[in-house]
């Protein structure tokens, strides 16, 4: 191997410039420094998989470095990038960590790893959803609004709870389908009379899992996309919470279930249970070729293998005129009926086409609306059935369910990966995101289908609030599942959908949402702010968020001992938002913050 100084580093802008996703036709300028007199090529891999390399130009005669800029002009699309130095013969590489995480890289003897440039055709995200904070509500679970208490048209053949407060089960036969549904009787009006309590939360969206018409409790198995179900309600109840909801000046959010259908369903029609000819009944069937069948009609594909639930043909056009196009298509009709948005459910078996017809529609139908993808990893350079996905790109989704970022928080207060770490996580999505995709991402801590973030901290309060801190401060959308703020325990499904515990809510954790809330909500800066992470020796998360004239400073100590750290950088006015103290400055150069065990700070001061 060359003996030779390299040295690259991604989130520097002495070495890339500007930092992480570019709006496409902006220069970028990249450089790396290499203290022999080599020759230096940028190798450059585009979306689409061709190459290109070019020889990079050293600044001068005294200088190490060697630099080129690159047009984005034909670049839109996740590019990649690394460096190829030769001397005397010899060939080394340069490229990003062993992690891929961005920042500083490596020198390799062959296949090394690359960076990620993120080009995308710049689309604004609506203020009310960026600045908003989400509440989901899994409708069954959440409340009854009726005034006797009775439970809307139960399902035949359902088991319907004897207590709210009993915990849930499924009934299953012997190769575990569920034969028997369960029920609580949450429904529309319950969302409606429990507005002002979400509004008190200083939530300003809900987002419901679906609510359609389906046999099940989760509705993940549509059996009619044009009513609701009628344990949820009528149609009337849903224009009277959109209406409600808008008095309030929050926004509704639906859930779109369009990878698949339930099989017992008007479209699918397996159990004859709906008066229209279904496609298992009939190859005549106006929607057999909605479904993709084997050996008709009892083989046939299936989402994830359950027969219950058919997989579409997303591209047929009979489908997309229903779902998506026509003047009555079904994201039409809700729009209209007050819906602001569409969270896409299993964005992944979606194709990028179909994602873009619906965005296409949404913005017909409304130019404030927004459009959310189920996506549980890096959604920028996301590859799902060998398909590099274009979520980003500018004609497709706005926002995705941050699960990277509920998985090092989780790590983190639980000490499986370092706080370094997890800064690099956070950093590389920063990095690949476009800026308003990223201040766009769903920050969640747990939902439907995940354990509840109270029973992934072992139910410790102290980590919780760490936990919360980080969710509320860091850039993105907050979303609370419901009953995640009054301390709502449980392990996977069906233990994370118990009921919301009206009776018996722990109001000290309620107390902690409120004050977080309230502080993200009324700091103008934790809604918009740069973002960056300052490097420390005592391993605590410090990170800041800088807009107009203010800068709030967030210091996490996770660790099981008292830390103190000389905060510098503030020289005027500084105080702590959670208590509202004044900080002491040092001789006007730091102020020193004691941190006892598991505790935070959040410094506002003037720029």
């Amino acid at each position: 191997m060359i003996e030779s100084s390299i040295f690259h580093n991604s989130h520097d802008l002495s070495y890339r410039k500007p930092f992480g996703a570019v709006d496409i036709g902006k220069y970028v300028s990249i450089s790396i420094d290499v203290d022999i007199d080599a020759e230096v090529y940028l190798n450059l891999i585009k979306f689409d998989l061709s190459k290109y390399r070019k020889l990079m130009i050293k600044e001068d005669d005294k200088s190490n470095r060697f630099n080129i800029e690159i047009n984005t002009d034909n670049l839109c699309g996740v590019n990649n990038y690394y460096f190829e130095i030769i001397y005397n013969n010899e060939i080394i590489y340069y490229g990003n960590n062993e992690d891929e995480l961005g920042g500083i890289g490596k020198q390799y003897v062959g296949n090394p790893k690359t960076y990620q440039l993120t080009v995308y055709k710049e689309r604004k995200v609506p203020s009310w959803y960026k600045e908003g904070i989400i509440y989901q509500i899994f409708v069954d679970r959440f409340c009854n609004g009726n005034d006797d208490g009775k439970i809307n048209n139960p399902k035949r053949n359902s088991f319907i709870y004897g207590n709210w407060d009993d915990d849930p089960m499924y009934i299953k036969d012997e190769h575990g389908n569920v034969v028997r549904w369960d029920f609580y009787g949450g429904n529309l009006r319950g969302i409606i009379k429990k507005l002002s309590y979400i509004k008190s939360l200083g939530a300003s969206i809900i987002y419901m899992n679906p609510i359609f018409e389906a046999i099940s409790c989760h509705k993940y198995d549509t059996g009619d996309y044009e009513k609701i179900d009628e344990m949820f309600g009528t149609e009337e109840d849903f224009k009277a919470l959109c209406y409600e909801a808008k008095k309030l000046d929050m926004k509704i959010i639906l859930d779109g279930v369009f990878s698949h259908t339930g099989s017992d369903s008007k479209y699918f029609n397996k159990y004859g249970n709906y008066d229209t000819l279904g496609a298992y009944q009939s190859k005549e069937s106006r929607y057999y070729n909605w479904y993709r069948f084997n050996e008709y009609p009892d083989k046939y594909e299936c989402w994830w293998g359950f027969n219950n639930q058919p997989n579409i043909d997303e591209l047929n056009e009979d489908y997309i005129n229903y779902i998506v196009k026509d003047n009555k298509s079904i994201i039409s009709k809700w729009m209209n009926l007050g819906t602001y948005g569409w969270r896409l459910d299993v964005a992944d078996e979606l194709p990028d086409e179909f994602i873009k017809i619906i965005k296409d529609k949404m913005l017909n139908v409304n130019n404030d609306s927004v459009l959310i993808g189920e996506v549980w990893e890096d959604a920028s350079n996301k590859v799902s059935y060998s398909k590099r996905r274009e979520y980003f790109f500018g004609d497709e989704l706005d926002s995705v369910t941050n699960y990277p970022l509920r998985d090092v928080i989780i790590k983190c207060l639980t000490g499986s990966i370092s706080t370094k770490y997890f800064a690099k996580r956070i950093m590389s999505l920063y990095e690949n995101y476009p800026i308003e995709n990223f201040y766009s991402n769903i920050n969640l801590l747990g939902n439907h289908d995940t354990e509840r973030i109270f029973t992934m901290l072992e139910e410790d309060k102290e980590l919780l609030k760490l936990a919360i801190t980080i969710q509320m401060t860091i850039p993105g959308v907050p979303l609370i599942y419901y009953g995640d703020e009054v301390g709502l325990t449980g392990g996977k499904d069906p233990y994370n959908r118990k009921t919301y515990p009206w009776e018996s809510p722990n109001t000290e954790i309620l107390d902690i949402y409120k004050r977080l809330i309230g502080i993200r909500n009324n700091e103008e800066v934790l809604k918009k702010g740069d973002f960056k992470f300052i490097d420390n020796t005592e391993g605590l998360i410090i990170y800041k968020r800088m807009y107009m004239r203010e800068m709030i400073t967030i210091i996490i100590n996770p660790y099981n001992k008292k830390i103190d750290y000389k905060l510098i950088g503030i020289e005027k006015l500084a105080y702590d938002l959670i208590d509202n103290n004044k900080c002491e400055h040092n001789n006007n150069k730091y102020i020193n913050i004691e941190l006892n065990k598991r505790e935070f700070k959040i410094i506002k001061s003037i720029i």
